[in-house]
């Protein structure tokens, strides 16, 4: 604690403002604000958040923050006339906590600190209330109990029923001062029995120990838990807040009430809040009686309506967006017990953005930087209506956003066929594979009892803006029976199920859907510019604009095949970053691969390279098509190798069964001799990428001609074709330089045969710790990078991602190990560190190296912010995360502008 000596541990209303957020917490600096603006503010005091970390860190507060506090406590009895806890009209106060980030309801508050038996007599006479006074201390029993002395709340509940029963009475109101004064002697005795201590008559004590209770509720399992979910730093601590109490429970010319400048949920300006008679604050918060809508105030005390009107003008001027205030009105006097920047829907931030803009309090960089993508992801996926019916079956991982609903299928075949014939399906595997992706395609959305969000289910799924819950342990997949179990449910083919993306929730039965008309308007179905047009639709127009006026990262989609990249078009993508041409090899395709890989002569695997050709210029010259003047990166064949084989384990039983009725199939024994042979233990790790490359001779060379071919095609016919030819897993650069140069020699002659100049550039996927750190050697044979972050991840962190998400990471996020799962959010200190040094490295070697990041975390808000800082060109991502990419590109562009500026 030396360090600390000199630092000022306490400060009074008066001194702070709303700046020294870190320091004071929230609701400190808030309150200071408002007392500087001259708001009528209880006086009082706020404990630091730096002697909370102290006090976490030693298991003491700080030994000289008793003297501050005596201080400031002596100057607020003197500034109000009366001392904590004296027999006669006592100074009482409220404890409650205030951390950097808005926690509510997650940390502990105490009302009515130094009330005992003697001073509740002295308040009763001073404020001609006797019933008002037992309340307040019967409240303070309570409060003190269950959060200083760790008393079971349902035991104060149960006694204060008790006595409503008793008197024949509903609400608490309702109990006199006779019998609230028998409750404190209940509230008493249970303290004394279940705390093992008598209530402390001594109010100092009393304020301490409240202030060390608030200390400790910052770490809480639901203040961590919260802390997890809103991505809050664990190790901020909590400021707590002393202020003098006022009173709304003195009579019906008293209350309080909750209220926001702007409607939370619409955005829209009106009158929103809620107000409650004769009560204290927790009342609205508990529900224990119905409240009033705010506008009823009018009616009820005009003046303090009027006044509270005013304040809430002011506020809002003044903080330049949506307050939330907690106020109490004491015997007709208004006081202002809290303000913050209100939370609200994805809907509401988009139009208060452009209201403000309006309204000339904020500008569009502002109003750029007070939405963000997760927001506008809300906003973009349909929606079940929350206010139906359901039959919860279970709960998976929320893979992927959306609702969807259709009949259970378990295989692709069934999918496909059952879509063709106009039913809506959802596709329910164990887990999915490439072979599933037409079942995929058919689906309204995919559900599996395996895997995480970045499993292939998840992935693909994204990808296509596919709805999809992953993980769903609870759920008993049969394929075989088609059939799938939750404890005694059965739900069988054909029954309809709904799955929500967003929650990672199952339910039987059809699920009404709400449809999202920001997707419309990204597809160009609606204009923002129609006098019709829906008002959220023009917000999200204008503040969209607005961010690709600004952002330099530029924005690619990750698609294989025309439909997709016109699709991506449509949501503003400027090129492809990343093809994967081993999609355009499954279905009727796999075969032909399969009999490449396979192939014991070089005729064999010539006729199958043959068989391929026509088929890959065909889907290359449709992209480029699609793409016509805009870059396409297609990455060459980067398959693990097991995905192309037959199952070892279903061909071994194959053949076995042949054994044993002597019906031996020599094709069947050939093909398992060879895939004995080619059978990884880990086929992520394998033969595949550039390897397979390398080890297939003409693989290469024949995607290499496809896509020259295919550009020349385009070029002819008076297009624009700007291909880039990405080399996969590349580890050291001898094997981007043997493919390169079979690469140039290809084109050349491509050139030679169609007369046409074609600037295709060749470049590598950055995927391997190995190519980072070499990255400079790299850059020498390549014109680009891009880097695969995905399994960058993996590799750097030595995670299998089709595993790890189901076996441990749930773990990892409640112990605090991660924040977020590094496969969503990039890991900056590690894998951020190798993208970084890359970049730095590449460019050392070739300035004008082109570079890109075409992973999962190229469409994820926070990555992207990075991705700005370390300097890419461009990120890629699936076909529906590309606004969501435009607008944080537009954040990252307009925060770093306004850093420099600073």
């Amino acid at each position: 604690m030396s360090e600390n000596k000199n630092q000022k541990l306490v400060y009074d209303f008066t001194e702070g403002n709303r700046d020294l957020k870190d320091l004071l917490g929230g609701k400190g600096a808030n309150l200071a604000e408002m007392t500087n603006l001259g708001l009528p503010v209880p006086p009082g005091f706020t404990i630091t958040t730096e002697a909370c970390k102290v006090y976490l860190e030693s298991g003491a507060a700080p030994a000289e923050l008793r003297d501050e506090v005596s201080a400031h406590l002596a100057a607020l009895e003197a500034k109000m006339g009366k001392k904590l806890g004296q027999s006669d009209d006592p100074l009482l106060v409220s404890v409650r906590s205030g951390a950097k980030f808005s926690m509510p309801g997650m940390m502990d508050t105490v009302l009515n600190i130094g009330l005992s038996d003697a001073s509740v007599v002295g308040l009763a006479a001073q404020a001609d209330n006797e019933r008002f006074a037992w309340d307040s201390y019967r409240r303070l029993i309570q409060m003190f109990g269950k959060t200083v002395l760790g008393v079971d709340g349902e035991l104060f509940e149960e006694a204060l029923d008790a006595a409503k029963e008793a008197k024949k009475v509903t609400v608490d109101t309702d109990l006199d001062a006779a019998d609230l004064k028998k409750l404190v002697k209940v509230f008493k005795k249970i303290v004394a029995k279940e705390a093992g201590r008598e209530f402390p008559q001594d109010a100092r004590e009393q304020l301490d120990l409240a202030v060390e209770a608030v200390f400790n509720s910052w770490n809480t399992d639901r203040a961590k838990l919260y802390r997890r979910q809103e991505r809050i730093p664990g190790d901020l601590g909590t400021a707590v807040n002393v202020c003098s109490m006022v009173f709304g429970n003195l009579g019906p010319d008293s209350g309080t009430g909750v209220a926001f400048t702007r409607d939370p949920a619409s955005g829209h300006q009106g009158v929103y809040g809620d107000y409650l008679q004769n009560a204290q604050g927790e009342d609205v918060v508990a529900g224990i009686r119905n409240t009033v809508p705010l506008s009823d105030l009018e009616q009820l005390d005009k003046k303090s309506y009027d006044q509270l009107m005013q304040i809430m003008e002011t506020l809002e001027t003044h903080y330049k967006d949506l307050c939330d205030i907690e106020f109490t009105i004491e015997r007709g006097q208004l006081w202002m017990l809290q303000t913050r920047v209100g939370k609200r829907t994805a809907g509401a931030a988009f139009r208060i953005a452009t209201q403000l803009v309006d309204q000339g309090l904020i500008d569009e960089a502002e109003a750029l930087q007070r939405v963000n993508g997760a927001q506008l992801a809300q906003l973009m996926f349909p929606r079940f209506d929350e206010n139906a019916k359901t039959e919860l079956l279970g709960r998976g991982i929320a893979a992927s956003p959306g609702a969807a609903v259709g009949k259970a299928v378990f295989d692709s075949y069934t999918a496909v066929k059952w879509s063709r014939s106009g039913e809506k399906v959802i596709l329910i595997r164990r887990e999915t594979n490439p072979d599933d992706l037409d079942g995929m395609i058919a689906s309204e959305g995919i559900l599996t009892s395996r895997g995480g969000k970045t499993s292939h289910a998840a992935v693909v799924a994204r990808g296509m803006g596919k709805t999809c819950v992953c993980g769903a342990e609870e759920l008993d997949v049969d394929t075989k029976r088609r059939r799938m179990t939750v404890g005694d449910q059965v739900i069988e083919e054909g029954d309809v199920v709904s799955i929500d993306g967003s929650t990672g929730k199952v339910y039987l039965g059809e699920v009404p859907v709400v449809p999202s008309p920001v997707v419309e308007y990204f597809e160009g179905r609606m204009h923002a510019g129609a006098d019709d047009a829906d008002e959220l639709v023009q917000a999200v127009h204008r503040i969209m604009a607005y961010a690709d006026r600004v952002r330099r990262l530029r924005v690619r989609a990750n698609a294989d095949n025309a439909e997709d990249a016109l699709r991506a078009r449509r949501f503003g993508a400027q090129g492809i970053g990343l093809c994967r041409t081993e999609h355009m090899f499954l279905g009727e395709r796999r075969e032909m691969v399969e009999r490449l890989i396979l192939a014991d002569t070089e005729g064999e695997r010539e006729a199958a390279l043959a068989e391929l050709l026509p088929l890959q210029k065909k889907d290359f010259i449709e992209l480029f098509e699609a793409m016509d003047g805009l870059p396409v990166t297609v990455r060459l064949l980067d398959p693990p190798l097991h995905e192309f084989l037959p199952d070892i384990t279903e061909l071994s039983v194959r053949v076995a069964l042949a054994e044993a009725r002597k019906d031996h199939n020599e094709n069947d024994l050939r093909l398992l001799q060879a895939v004995h042979k080619l059978h990884e233990q880990n086929p992520m790790l394998g033969l595949r990428g550039v390897r397979l490359g390398l080890v297939i001779p003409g693989l290469f060379a024949m995607q290499v001609r496809a896509i020259a071919e295919a550009a020349a095609v385009r070029k002819d016919a008076k297009g624009d074709p700007r291909a880039e030819i990405m080399i996969p897993l590349v580890g050291t650069v001898q094997e981007l330089e043997i493919v390169r140069e079979e690469a140039d020699t290809i084109i050349a002659e491509v050139e030679a045969a169609t007369g046409t100049s074609l600037k295709l550039t060749i470049g590598t996927m950055i995927e391997l710790p190995r190519a980072a750190l070499t990255a400079a050697q790299i850059a020498e044979a390549a014109q680009f990078f891009s880097f695969g972050t995905n399994d960058l991840t993996q590799t750097v962190w030595g995670f299998s991602r089709d595993d790890v998400e189901a076996s441990f990471f749930t773990a990892y996020l409640e112990k605090g190990i991660f924040g977020v799962s590094p496969f969503e959010t990039i890991d900056k200190d590690g894998v951020g560190s190798l993208v970084r040094s890359a970049v730095e490295a590449g460019r050392a070697t070739r300035p004008d190296l082109k570079l890109g990041v075409c992973g999962e975390h190229g469409g994820d808000p926070e990555s992207v912010h990075f991705f700005h800082e370390v300097g890419l060109d461009y990120v890629s991502c699936s076909p529906f995360r590309i606004p969501v990419a435009r607008l944080e590109a537009g954040r990252a562009a307009a925060e770093s502008a306004g850093s420099d500026s600073r």
